[in-house]
């Protein structure tokens, strides 16, 4: 039975320098994307034009910052992931072929083979996050998981977990006692009847 063999990570964007190349449909995706998981992501966008829904994005987020300029290798310096979306088969290729020389992430939109990472479904509700992945084999299936999460994850779930959060901190003794502690506490999330 095939296996999905990828290793989820929550990235703090804020903390990283991301690059998009794409100004079109595609790059408007991958930006709202982005940002609606993290607000204050940093993020360059490079076209040469610009949809105006995607000006209207960036303009609305100062942590974006859009480039009117053709892709060119120099604009990977100082970046930790880059997503590329062009129209243009060579250029996204190139752009992938240039980052894994520099050691960096890479997504090239559609194109599994030419990705390091997959932007999966996203879950949030407060400080909980869930992401859901397909193995890139179906954003569709993602989509309806990612839905059927939202309904039925209660929406005082940030309370619960605020909750918890000050009660680990009056905890005493080690860090077993703490986990043992914190386990009892919250195994009836998991045995409901």
């Amino acid at each position: 039975m095939e296996q999905n063999e990828l290793y989820p990570i929550f990235l703090k964007l804020h903390n990283l320098n991301v690059l998009i190349v794409g100004g079109g449909n595609v790059g408007l995706e991958k930006l709202s994307f982005l940002l609606k998981s993290s607000p204050n992501a940093n993020v360059e966008v490079v076209a040469p034009n610009f949809l105006p829904e995607l000006v209207g994005l960036a303009n609305n987020h100062p942590s974006v910052k859009l480039i009117y300029k053709k892709f060119n290798r120099w604009m990977l310096r100082k970046r930790h992931m880059v997503i590329a979306c062009t129209d243009d088969l060579a250029v996204n290729k190139r752009v992938y072929d240039l980052s894994r020389k520099r050691y960096l992430i890479c997504n090239i939109a559609d194109t599994p083979p030419l990705c390091d990472y997959y932007l999966g479904g996203i879950v949030t509700k407060g400080n909980v996050k869930i992401a859901i992945s397909t193995n890139g084999k179906s954003p569709t299936t993602a989509k309806r998981l990612r839905e059927f999460f939202e309904e039925i994850i209660p929406e005082d779930i940030n309370q619960m977990v605020e909750n918890l959060n000050e009660y680990r901190k009056t905890l005493k003794g080690d860090f077993e006692d703490k986990v043992k502690r914190m386990n009892e506490i919250t195994a009836s999330l998991k045995n409901r009847e």
